[in-house]
């Protein structure tokens, strides 16, 4: 999924505002797996929130948490408080840089993180700072849940995947789909445990990782 591009300016109306259609596809189909895992009231902290369409989608749709949106692009922090603007349950957007050493200085502890579309449009460094950082943040028990495509060391590429890996690595050298096993090396190294694996459409993947006992 390509990253949205940024409104002009901060007076953007809602038909101006970026659009991702990846994230409209996804939204409800992510969402009815999310309200299996997450309790009701869960402080759940997005990352790489992007259009914000995911965050307005959930909190429209009634899901009962506390949605805290970011992005490291800090042009996207206005359309983000656009789309989402009225609902109660989605706080203030922040500016969260995961390259930053010190991303999670000054967080307050949630219930889960969540992030879509991420890693594969990301330098391989941030998988380990999302780890870290999640590892440091989660609650005993908390979630991170994170959506996209992967490579899945005994099993198949889609010829679909494989082409997307391929245009990603041609835009960007640091960019493409990431080994799953290697991705979940890092949670493991950080504490996390890989729970659950939902398999979604347009051969992507929902996982959770839980913040193991200390």
């Amino acid at each position: 999924m390509d990253r949205p591009t940024p409104a002009a300016g901060n007076s953007a109306t809602r038909e101006e505002l970026p659009f991702s259609a990846a994230a409209e596809r996804n939204a409800a189909p992510i969402l009815a797996v999310l309200q299996s895992w997450l309790p009701v009231g869960a402080r759940v902290l997005e990352l790489a929130s992007g259009s914000g369409q995911h965050a307005a989608h959930f909190a429209a749709a009634g899901a009962a948490w506390c949605w805290q949106p970011s992005d490291a692009d800090a042009r996207m922090l206005p359309a983000i408080a656009a789309r989402c603007a009225g609902l109660a349950a989605v706080a203030a957007p922040r500016r969260l840089d995961l390259l930053d050493p010190a991303w999670t200085a000054g967080l307050a502890p949630v219930d889960a993180l969540y992030c879509a579309n991420l890693l594969h449009i990301s330098p391989w460094p941030v998988c380990g700072a999302l780890m870290r950082g999640a590892a440091g943040l989660l609650a005993e028990g908390g979630s991170l849940c994170v959506y996209g495509p992967f490579k899945v060391e005994g099993e198949p590429l889609a010829a679909s995947n494989a082409a997307f890996d391929e245009d990603l690595r041609a835009r960007n050298p640091a960019w493409g789909l990431r080994w799953l096993g290697q991705v979940d090396e890092l949670a493991a190294a950080a504490g996390l445990r890989l729970q659950q694996r939902v398999d979604m459409p347009a051969r992507n993947l929902l996982l959770r990782w839980v913040r193991a006992s200390a």
